[in-house]
């Protein structure tokens, strides 16, 4: 365990702990948390998941930029609808991404895990927009796939970083029980 990333988990999960209560700051700490995770993925070799940092930085700014347009009279997000054709169609790319970047990470690098670490990439780049885009489902894939992560940093000896997805599994249903209580509203702009 490394001071840092217990500092890079502490932030990690207050960022998720905002989230779940709607509140738009779970942006700009979330965008910290990623930037720490980078970090200590690239010295895990998990490159997919130094990728998904990046990406998340990326997705945090439009997160953070389309919340901030959606805020109720109280200063949290308004819950948006998801409609199935679009869930499947989101989630079949990510299924397809899964597969590339596996292929890619096994054949040209020297990554641990390259499939398993690549889907549940890929699938969390689907929650994160999702999460963007203020849908309670996005919830539902985050405990998916954040169940998975802990094997897998259980299995990488990053224990510090397992407990904290087992603790975010905990907060993405917290989320989910609050999301599910907000009436959802069309997805606007």
């Amino acid at each position: 365990m490394s001071w840092f990333e217990l500092a890079a988990a502490l932030v990690s999960a207050a960022a998720v702990w905002l989230t779940a209560r709607r509140s738009p700051w779970c942006w700009p700490v979330g965008l910290v948390s990623v930037i720490a995770y980078a970090w200590i993925f690239v010295d895990a070799r998990l490159y997919s998941d130094t990728l998904l940092q990046i990406a998340f930085a990326l997705l945090i700014l439009y997160g953070w930029q389309r919340w901030r347009r959606n805020l109720d009279g109280s200063g949290h997000v308004r819950v948006a609808d998801l409609d199935g054709r679009s869930a499947f169609t989101h989630l079949a790319v990510g299924a397809a991404a899964a597969l590339a970047l596996g292929y890619a990470m096994h054949r040209w690098t020297d990554a641990s895990l390259p499939w398993l670490d690549a889907g549940l990439t890929a699938f969390s780049l689907v929650a994160q927009w999702w999460q963007a885009r203020r849908h309670v489902a996005a919830w539902w894939l985050w405990i998916v796939v954040d169940v998975l992560y802990v094997g897998e940093y259980v299995y990488k000896a990053l224990p510090v970083t397992a407990v904290l997805y087992a603790g975010f599994v905990v907060l993405a249903v917290i989320g989910l029980r609050a999301w599910r209580r907000e009436p959802a509203r069309p997805v606007t702009a």
